[in-house]
C-alpha cells in the first residue's frame, strides 16, 4: 500500500487479507488512525456545551436561547445520521469521510468567524452535518477487520471515539479560559483540514457493491427498523443508557458549581476528565464480544450505570468524600455506557456488510435521540427536585433497560 495510490478492499476483501502484514498494519496503524479521527471528528459536537453561555452573550442571543448553540449541531447530526451515514453502504467510504470531514472544517471557520446569532447557528447546523463521518468511519473500521478480530477493532475505535466526546468539554472550557471561544474553533478547522488530508493519503478506499439509488437506499432503512430485532434491541437498550450518560453529564455541572461545592469551571473541567477513564471498556468489551461474551457483558454494562447513579446521592452532601464518590460514579457510569455502545455495534455489524452503514445510521439515530430526552430530562428534574431527584430519573432508565434486556431470548 502507498500513500499515493491506497489499495481498494472491496466487500469480500476484509482487512486487507492477502499478506499478514497487510492485516497487521489495519491492526495497529490503520486502527489507530481511525481511533485517532473518530476522537477528534466527534469532539467538534461537544466543544459548544461548555461554552454556550459566553457564546450566547458575544453574539447577542436573546436571554434564554443559549441552548440554542448546542441543539444546532445535535439537529445536524440527527440529520446526517439519517441522510449521510447511510451512503456508506452506496458510495466509496474514504472519498465520503474526506468530503465530510472538509465540510465540517468549513463549517467549523464560518463559526470561528461569526459575530452574529445566524451565521453561527447555521454553521453549527452543518458542523453537526460534518461530524457525522465518524459514523462512517465506525463500519468502515468493522469493514477492514478480519471477522475473528472485528469486535476488538471496533473497540479500539470506540475507544477513540469516548475519548473525544469525553475531553472535548473540558478542552474547549480551558482554552476558552486561556484565549477566546472563537480560538476553540479555529484550532478545530485546522485539525480537521489537516485531517482530511491525511485520511485522503493513508486509508485504503472501500467501494461497497449495492446497486440501490439513494432514494431506494434511504427507503430500505425503514424495511431494516422493521426486520432486524437485533438492532432494535441493542438500539434501545442504549438509548436508554445514554439517556442516562447525557443526564448525568448535563446536570452534574450544575451540581458542581451550586453551593454544595462552589467549583469553578476549570474545577468542572478537571471532573469531567475523570470520566475519560472509563473509555477503556471499549476494547475490552470489543474483546468480550469477540469471545462471545457479548449477553453477560450487555448486562455488567447495565448494572454498572445503575450502580453509578446509586453512588451519586451519598451523604453528607458537600464533602469530600461526596466528590470522592461522584468522580467513582462519573468513571463508572462511562465505563458502562462505552462497552455498552461497543457490543451493540459489533452485534449489528455482524449482521451483513451490505447494509452497515444503515443499520449503523438506524442505530445511532435511535441512541442519539435518547440521549437528547435524557439531557432535558435531567434539566427538568434538577430544577424539580434537585440532585435527588435528578439521580432518581438517571437510576431508571438502565433499569428499564435491564428490564427489557431480560426478555431477551438466549441464543
Amino acid at each position: 500500500m502507498t500513500s499515493s495510490s491506497p489499495r481498494p478492499v472491496a466487500e469480500s476483501d476484509p482487512g486487507d487479507p492477502g499478506h499478514p502484514l497487510g492485516q497487521a498494519r489495519v491492526r495497529r496503524w490503520t486502527s489507530l488512525l481511525l481511533a485517532s479521527a473518530c476522537g477528534l471528528i466527534v469532539a467538534n459536537l461537544y466543544y459548544a456545551q461548555p461554552l454556550a453561555g459566553p457564546i450566547g452573550t458575544a453574539l447577542g442571543l436573546p436571554a434564554g436561547a443559549d441552548g440554542l448553540v448546542v441543539t444546532m449541531t445535535q439537529v445536524g447530526y440527527g440529520l446526517g445520521l439519517l441522510l449521510i451515514v447511510p451512503l456508506g453502504d452506496l458510495v466509496e467510504n474514504r472519498r465520503l469521510v474526506v468530503w465530510v470531514v472538509a465540510a465540517g472544517a468549513l463549517a467549523l471557520l464560518g463559526a470561528a468567524l461569526s459575530t452574529r446569532p445566524l451565521p453561527f447557528l447555521v454553521a453549527a447546523l452543518f458542523i453537526g452535518l460534518g461530524s457525522v463521518a465518524v459514523q462512517i468511519l465506525v463500519p468502515y473500521a468493522a469493514h477492514l477487520a478480519p471477522e475473528e478480530s472485528r469486535g476488538r477493532a471496533v473497540g479500539n475505535v470506540m475507544s477513540g471515539l469516548m475519548l473525544g466526546i469525553m475531553l472535548a468539554r473540558p478542552l474547549a472550557a480551558i482554552t476558552a479560559e486561556l484565549t477566546s471561544w472563537h480560538a476553540v474553533f479555529y484550532l478545530s478547522a485546522t485539525v480537521m483540514l489537516l485531517l482530511a488530508v491525511l485520511l485522503h493519503l493513508v486509508l485504503p478506499a472501500r467501494t461497497p457493491t449495492s446497486d440501490l439509488g439513494y432514494a431506494r437506499l434511504l427507503a430500505s432503512m425503514a424495511h431494516l427498523a422493521r426486520t432486524t430485532p437485533v438492532l432494535r434491541r441493542r438500539a434501545i437498550y442504549h438509548a436508554l443508557l445514554f439517556g442516562a450518560f447525557s443526564l448525568f453529564w448535563t446536570t452534574v455541572p450544575l451540581l458542581l458549581a451550586g453551593p454544595a461545592f462552589r467549583l469553578s469551571q476549570v474545577g468542572i473541567a478537571l471532573f469531567a476528565l475523570a470520566g475519560v477513564a472509563g473509555a477503556v471498556a471499549a476494547p475490552l468489551a470489543g474483546r468480550v464480544a469477540d469471545r462471545g461474551g457479548s449477553r453477560k457483558a450487555t448486562g455488567f454494562a447495565m448494572v454498572a450505570v445503575a450502580v453509578a447513579f446509586l453512588l451519586t446521592d451519598a451523604r453528607p452532601s458537600g464533602s469530600p468524600l461526596r466528590l470522592a464518590l461522584l468522580v467513582a460514579a462519573a468513571i463508572l457510569l462511562d465505563f458502562g455506557v462505552s462497552a455498552n455502545m461497543t457490543l451493540g455495534q459489533q452485534a449489528i455489524f455482524r449482521l451483513g456488510a451490505e447494509h452497515r452503514g444503515r443499520l449503523n445510521g438506524l442505530y445511532l439515530a435511535t441512541f442519539f435521540t435518547g440521549g437528547a430526552i435524557g439531557s432535558a430530562l435531567g434539566g427538568l428534574l434538577f430544577t424539580r427536585g434537585g440532585w435527588t431527584l435528578t439521580s432518581c430519573g438517571g437510576l431508571v432508565l438502565p433499569l428499564i433497560a435491564l428490564a427489557y434486556f431480560a426478555t431477551e431470548p438466549a441464543r
